[in-house]
C-alpha cells in the first residue's frame, strides 16, 4: 500500500536523545516538527541504559571534559560550548529530575532511573507540538526525494522541507541502530567512514581452564598500561570482568579506541595490568622471597600479596611452572602482567560505534554539504566517546547544534523567494 503525505517542515528520524533533543530545539525555534521512530516506541536504548543507574554525564570539568573525545575533541567542543554538561542537567531539573555526582565524578538523576526522565520529556515535546510516528522505519529516498518509510501498513512517503538524521551507529541492532542508513547515504554522495565496535570487549585466546573457571570474575584495582596512538603509554586504574572469550568492563571500554586502533595496525594489543597498584615490585620480590613450606603457591600467594582467585588465576595463564617460583619473575608479572587482545568483540555486542558520517561531509551546523537542508546528529557521526556520561552528553550536545541549525535553516528559506 502506498500513500502520499505531506506533513510539516522538518522531519526527525531517530528517536533517541539526539533526536528527541533535536526535536525539542527546532520546535523552540518556531518549527513544526514531527519525529519518526522504527521501534514501537522512543528512547529504546536511552531505556537499556538506565537500567543499571542511569548515567547522564559526568561532573569533570573543561577542558578535560572534551578531551575524552580523543581525536574530535575540537569538533565535539563546538558542540559543548552550545550545550555542556551543566546545560544537560539544567535541561533535566526543568523536566523534574534532580541530579547527583556519584564518588566517580559520574553525574545520576537521583532515583537512578530512567524511565521517568524519558516519559517527562516525551510529555513536555507532545505538549509543545511535536508529533511522534512510531513503526516507521527509514528507507531512504525515493527519486523525487520524498522520504521513504516502512510501515505496518505499507510504504509511505513524506515531503518535507528539511531533515535531521538521528539513526545510532550499528551497536545494539535489535533497539533499531542497524546502520542500514549507511548505504542510502553513501549512494547519495556522502563520505562515510566504517562503523566499528567501541566501548566493547576485546577476546584473547585463554587456556580451557580460564575460559571455563573465572568467565564472569571481576578484576578490581588493577592499573592498565597500554601504548596510544601516537606511541605514548598511558596508565589507567580501574575495573573490568573477565570474559569466556577475553575481557570487558569499565577500564577496558575506556582504552577501547587506541586497542582497536592498535590491532588495526599490528593485527594485536598489548594490554599490560598491574594486579597490585599499591605495592612496589621490590616490596612483592621480598615478601614472595620468604619460604612458603608445605602452603601451596596460591596460599603464600594470598599471604604475602593479597593476591586471590582470578588474579591467581592469570598468572597461571602467562607463566609456566618455573617462573611461578621464581620471586623475581612472579613480581615483575604482578606489576606488569601481559595479556595479547587480537580483536574486538563483534559490533552488535559493542555499548557504541566509532565510524559513520565523516565531518569533512558536514559544515559546522552539521547539514550534510552533499545534501542542502539534511543534518545528521548523534552516534551516526564519525566520532566516539567512552561510557561514565560523555557519550551520552555528545549526543544531547549534537542534537541541539542539528535542531537549531536545522529551524534557522527553515526560516532561511521560508523568507528565499519562491
Amino acid at each position: 500500500m502506498s500513500r502520499a503525505q505531506h506533513l510539516p517542515s522538518l522531519a526527525i528520524i531517530g528517536g533517541g536523545p539526539a533526536g528527541l533533543m533535536a526535536a525539542e530545539t527546532a520546535r523552540a525555534h518556531g518549527a513544526e516538527v514531527d519525529v519518526y521512530e522504527a521501534k514501537g516506541s522512543v528512547g529504546r536504548k536511552f531505556l537499556i541504559a538506565g537500567k543499571g543507574g542511569m548515567n547522564l554525564t559526568h561532573s569533570e570539568a573543561r577542558p578535560g571534559f572534551e578531551q575524552r573525545y580523543g581525536e574530535r575533541v575540537h569538533e565535539v567542543a563546538a558542540w559543548l560550548d552550545d550545550f555542556d554538561a551543566d546545560a544537560l542537567r539544567a535541561w533535566a531539573r526543568e523536566l523534574g529530575v534532580e541530579t547527583f555526582v556519584g564518588s566517580s565524578g559520574r553525574v545520576f538523576p537521583n532515583d537512578l532511573k530512567a524511565a521517568p526522565l524519558l516519559r517527562s520529556w516525551v510529555h513536555r515535546l507532545r505538549e509543545s507540538g511535536v508529533r511522534f510516528h512510531v513503526h516507521h522505519r527509514w528507507l531512504g529516498w525515493r527519486d523525487d526525494g520524498a522520504l521513504r518509510f516502512a510501515t505496518s501498513d505499507g510504504e509511505c512517503f513524506v515531503r518535507t522541507d528539511a531533515v535531521v538524521l538521528a539513526l545510532g551507529g550499528g551497536s545494539w541492532p535489535q533497539l533499531g541502530s542497524d546502520g542500514a542508513w549507511q548505504s542510502w547515504l553513501t549512494q547519495r554522495g556522502v563520505e562515510v567512514a566504517p562503523l566499528q565496535a567501541s566501548n566493547c570487549g576485546f577476546d584473547i585466546a585463554w587456556s580451557t581452564y580460564m575460559a571455563t573457571h573465572h568467565a564472569g570474575a571481576p578484576l578490581k584495582s588493577v592499573v592498565a598500561r597500554w601504548y596510544d596512538t601516537s606511541g605514548t603509554l598511558q596508565q589507567r586504574r580501574g575495573e573490568c570482568v573477565m570474559t569466556q572469550t577475553g575481557i570487558e568492563g569499565s577500564l577496558i571500554y575506556a582504552l577501547s579506541a587506541d586497542l582497536r586502533k592498535s590491532i588495526a595496525r599490528h593485527g594485536h594489543a598489548v594490554l599490560e595490568l598491574d594486579l597490585a597498584p599499591d605495592r612496589t615490585v621490590e616490596r612483592l620480590a621480598h615478601d614472595l622471597a620468604k619460604p612458603h613450606g608445605r602452603r601451596s603457591l596460591a596460599e603464600h600467594l594470598r599471604r604475602q600479596t593479597g593476591l586471590t582467585g582470578v588474579k591467581v588465576a592469570l598468572l597461571h595463564e602467562v607463566l609456566d611452572p618455573a617462573q611461578r617460583h621464581d620471586p623475581d619473575v612472579l613480581a615483575r608479572t604482578i606489576k606488569s602482567l601481559p595479556l595479547r587482545l587480537t580483536q574486538a568483540r563483534p559490533l552488535a555486542e559493542a555499548i557504541s560505534s566509532a565510524g559513520g558520517v565523516r565531518f569533512d561531509a558536514t559544515d559546522r551546523s552539521l547539514m550534510l554539504t552533499a545534501l542542502p537542508g539534511v543534518f545528521c546528529a548523534g552516534e551516526m557521526l564519525d566520532w566516539e566517546a567512552p561510557t561514565g556520561g560523555y557519550l551520552l552528553t555528545a549526543c544531547f550536545a549534537s542534537g541541539y547544534r542539528a535542531g537549531r541549525a536545522a529551524a534557522a535553516w527553515l526560516e532561511q528559506s521560508a523568507r528565499q523567494p519562491r
